[in-house]
């Protein structure tokens, strides 16, 4: 039967699935020095998530003409940390759990968009400082603004679902899905990225990482946001990623926050992790999280069970349905 190199780790009911139909799994996080040195070739299956990087030299350290890797699976969404290509041409299946983490990100997303607009980060630090600042602390609503989505997929449809049962009016920019999704919703969807960093006083970033979408928020679309909501109240402007890391240009975040452009910043990802010593952090007007969107109990189970599934499928010879090449 096959071996299964898991290196971020993984829930222990998808491992014990896997072990009872007789495959070997073996947790550990691997360096890159050893995943180059071709570590992976005794292995017929790899699982990781965001941290360990396969990128076309560590694929090709993984495969050879007796064997190795035949299955690479990313336990949660983005696959940017996996050369796709390399893989193809290896002839090794890539698979990812789009479905399982969404309500664990969504739910992230509202909390930072809450978050920032009632200061509850700021709040907290003061109050552990010993400031009572009960007068200084004043924010505003969700309910009456518009929020715009930077890609309109499954996470955010459910954030634009909670943001008008909120009072939100929700627009989105997704070149790839059709414009009946977004009516279903109740959500304007544009076909100039500009026109919702124009509109909107909230944005959520909802896109994957590539060439074409790195700093794709940056400081012309930044100033283009009013300050003002729908309803007339001066909201300011408040920016949130939960997507993926190097969307947003960080400098040109920070460089808004200490102009005023942008009331809050807030991150669940960022562009050099794990980050540690962000000029972001210096800044009373952020708060932010450390890549944990898709960190719950629920959503660990659902995309171990997950994965699970797809690896017994493609080590028993079936190439599953949901591959990515």
């Amino acid at each position: 039967m096959g071996r299964v190199a898991v290196t971020d780790g993984m829930d222990e009911k998808a491992i014990e699935m896997i072990t009872e139909q007789g495959h070997e799994v073996v947790v550990k996080h691997y360096t890159i020095e050893e995943l180059l040195s071709g570590v992976l070739l005794d292995f017929d299956a790899v699982v990781v998530r965001s941290a360990t990087k396969l990128t076309r030299d560590v694929i090709s350290s993984s495969v050879n003409e007796q064997g190795g890797l035949k299955f690479i699976g990313r336990a949660g969404v983005g696959v940017d940390n996996i050369d796709i290509k390399a893989a193809t041409e290896n002839n090794i299946v890539v698979c990812n759990t789009p479905r399982a983490s969404t309500k664990s990100v969504v739910e992230m997303t509202i909390a930072h968009l809450l978050a920032s607009c009632r200061n509850i980060a700021t709040a907290d630090r003061k109050l552990r400082n010993g400031v009572w600042a009960k007068k200084e602390l004043v924010g505003t609503e969700l309910s009456g603004k518009s929020l715009g989505l930077i890609g309109y997929g499954r996470i955010a449809q459910g954030v634009g679902n909670v943001a008008r049962a909120l009072g939100m009016n929700v627009h989105a920019y997704d070149p790839y899905v059709p414009k009946e999704i977004a009516k279903k919703n109740s959500c304007i969807l544009h076909s100039d990225i500009n026109s919702v960093f124009s509109m909107c006083t909230h944005v959520s970033i909802h896109c994957n990482l590539t060439e074409e979408t790195y700093h794709l928020v940056n400081t012309e679309r930044i100033n283009l946001m009013p300050g003002i909501g729908d309803d007339g109240i001066a909201c300011g402007n408040h920016l949130v990623n939960c997507a993926r890391g190097g969307i947003v240009d960080e400098s040109a975040a920070l460089q808004a926050l200490e102009s005023g452009q942008l009331s809050s910043v807030a991150l669940d990802v960022f562009e050099e992790e794990p980050a540690t010593e962000n000029l972001l952090f210096n800044h009373d007007n952020f708060h932010g999280t450390p890549h944990i969107g898709a960190a719950t109990k629920e959503a660990q189970a659902r995309i171990g069970l997950e994965m699970a599934s797809l690896l017994i499928e493609c080590l028993g010879g079936e190439k599953p349905n949901t591959s990515l090449n």
